[in-house]
């Protein structure tokens, strides 16, 4: 048989290894001038005019830029229930309620519709995830926002480099998050970056992931340690330069998928969106689980499902929405597969994948 393609791969070459050992022979391996660079260059890339908090994960990344925007108990943040646990997690961790809206079937991203059903007197504000690289209709929820009063803030984990009618992610909330996983479009190893809509944002995710000083031992609030090390900045650094060329590829196995695959509903792209494919998720509408077994076990193509349980129904978070039926979200949850469209794949690999889809699907080779 031949070998398997995994549903994705982080790519780590000679020039990360390069830069972790300079580091390493430095002496300096806390955080240091490199992750200071890491965050100049990571605003620059992606977000120019907004200043970049590098944190130890995703996760703290929304925690502690939740908590610099002021969120905290008594409040709500609306949040999707179709996404990854982290998104209601944070703001759980402030003291805050999540509260869970539906989803637009197309892009799995919040309807704005259900964003506007769900606020109250409580809400603090919104926080859209892009997910799997596709924005969330962000003119959409950014005029609710102004209309009704509340705030908005990205999570952008899996949409590196993404925009829509030309403005980047994370330049359009009081804070964004983007995570350095291993797994998203670029790496530091593991990681988070805080982009803030201005620098008081930013100093406040500063003071939150140093124990609340900027200055040692000068302590203004009580704080985390979240800081990102020096080593895993220097990795992030090399990847910045790699990940518009891994971008591209992505788009064009994408592209490719698109015209071959048969008998899957493959992605539809938002009119003014450039989505970045962190994941390609198609729909399969009858016997998912079956079909992403079948891809494994006769054609060795492995393929993810992002995410089979909504967050609404994890024990730990549905004590924030007893009852609450999410028809649109239920629905993906059962039908979505994420299929390989990382950089890693070679044309054979694609050719693989389309032919061992469109043979499971029963829509020939």
């Amino acid at each position: 048989m031949n070998a398997f393609i995994p549903p994705a791969k982080p790519i780590i070459g000679a020039e990360e290894r390069e830069a972790v050992d300079r580091v390493l022979l430095s002496g300096m391996i806390a955080q240091g001038a490199e992750v200071a660079s890491f965050e100049q260059e990571f605003s620059e890339h992606f977000v120019p005019g907004r200043p970049s908090v590098a944190v130890n994960s995703g996760t703290a990344g929304l925690h502690l830029g939740l908590l610099a925007a002021g969120v905290g108990p008594g409040d709500e943040v609306i949040v999707p229930s179709f996404t990854f646990a982290a998104t209601a997690n944070s703001v759980a961790l402030t003291g805050a309620t999540p509260v869970f809206a539906d989803i637009e079937p197309r892009t799995f991203c919040l309807d704005p519709d259900a964003v506007a059903a769900a606020i109250t007197s409580k809400t603090k504000g919104v926080m859209p995830v892009h997910l799997y690289g596709h924005p969330a209709p962000m003119k959409e929820l950014v005029a609710l926002a102004q209309e009704r009063g509340i705030d908005v803030y990205e999570d952008a984990a899996q949409a590196h480099g993404a925009s829509l009618d030309g403005h980047p992610v994370g330049s359009f909330g009081a804070f964004a998050m983007f995570s350095l996983y291993p797994t998203k479009n670029m790496t530091s190893g593991e990681g988070g970056m805080i982009v803030g809509a201005d620098e008081d944002i930013a100093r406040r995710a500063r003071l939150l992931r140093n124990q609340g000083m900027e200055r040692q031992y000068e302590n203004e609030i009580v704080g985390f340690n979240a800081r990102m090390t020096d080593i895993h900045a220097a990795i992030g650094r090399v990847q910045l330069t790699k990940v518009d060329a891994w971008t591209r590829t992505r788009q064009m196995n994408a592209d490719f998928l698109d015209k071959n695959l048969r008998g899957v509903a493959t992605p539809p792209v938002a009119q003014g969106a450039n989505h970045v494919y962190h994941q390609y998720t198609v729909r399969v509408p009858e016997d998912r689980d079956g079909f992403v077994a079948a891809l494994k076990d006769e054609h060795n193509v492995g393929a993810g499902v992002y995410y089979p349980i909504p967050n609404h129904r994890l024990p730990s978070l549905r004590r924030y929405a007893p009852g609450l039926e999410l028809p649109v979200t239920e629905q993906a949850a059962a039908e979505v597969v994420s299929l390989p469209v990382h950089p890693s794949l070679s044309q054979g690999d694609l050719d693989r994948i389309v032919h061992a889809v469109n043979t499971v699907a029963g829509a020939g080779a």
